[in-house]
């Protein structure tokens, strides 16, 4: 009786998680739908950034700019740092336990830290100045450990006895690597790199000491500009074009939603390869 009242208690908790959780996220999204809605008109999507018409398309560009450097950089490094920690390091390896305590430590670092670091390191040292490489360095470093992590774990959940089964079909381990085990990681890969992608477009804080808040499309690597997160901040802190400001983030759930589910189609479609 006691255990039965415990698992009830226990259930009714988690609906009402997920209530409150389904509740907040309906509640948030139908706000910014009904402030922003209303403002979507074409002047916002002009070519070019005046005053007047307080264009989002320079940000957007920049935004999908921003995500293809930050991913270009950092998913290879963590894909394949996360490979060598799960295929080839030895088990008990004390360079692999120095690394998962580095991206442990490097995932809870604020934001603004990581601002700090990509102005002084990317903007300053190095000479880029406020620019896109900046600004994408800078992110590729705060998704570097995310997507590491969630790669490793992807690849420790696929079953011992397919590597088990292409080895005693003659297979190699880098074939058996990319031939059997990464196409049955892929689709949690892919989640890592989309909660990767996630940050990276809402990210501001980084991206203002690194990259800057010019509102146009940057003409090379070396240019700055701002993302649409960062767009959307410069408008509402102004005051006088909070509209559009919701009109931004209606733009910005867009790209969210468009990105994951092309993300997950082609997760779908590699795992069938």
């Amino acid at each position: 009786m006691k255990k039965a009242f415990k698992d009830r208690a226990l259930a009714l908790s988690v609906w009402l998680a997920a209530g409150f959780t389904l509740s907040a996220m309906f509640f948030l999204i139908g706000h910014i739908l009904i402030k922003g809605i209303p403002y979507l008109t074409p002047s916002l999507f002009a070519l070019s950034y005046t005053s007047e018409n307080v264009s989002l398309f320079p940000a957007l560009i920049t935004t999908l700019m921003t995500v293809a450097i930050s991913l270009a950089v950092a998913a290879p490094l963590g894909i394949f740092t996360a490979i060598y920690m799960v295929e080839y390091a030895s088990r008990g390896n004390r360079f692999v336990r120095l690394v998962r305590v580095t991206a442990e430590t490097l995932s809870g670092i604020p934001s603004i830290v990581y601002g700090l670091f990509g102005m002084l390191f990317f903007v300053t040292w190095t000479g880029w100045g406020f620019s896109l490489l900046a600004g994408g360095f800078t992110l590729a470093i705060m998704i570097l450990p995310l997507i590491m992590r969630t790669t490793e774990e992807s690849l420790k959940a696929v079953p011992d006895a397919y590597r088990e089964a292409s080895f005693g079909l003659g297979a190699g381990r880098l074939r058996t690597v990319f031939r059997i085990v990464l196409p049955a990681a892929t689709p949690g890969i892919v989640a890592g790199m989309i909660l990767g992608i996630g940050r990276i477009i809402g990210e501001t804080a980084a991206l203002i000491y690194t990259s800057g808040t010019v509102a146009k499309i940057p003409e090379n690597l070396l240019a700055s500009g701002r993302t649409l997160a960062v767009h959307m901040y410069a408008l509402s802190s102004e005051g006088l074009h909070t509209g559009q400001a919701y009109a931004t983030a209606v733009i910005l759930l867009l790209v969210v939603i468009g990105v994951n589910t092309l993300s997950a189609f082609a997760a779908k479609r590699l795992a069938k390869v």
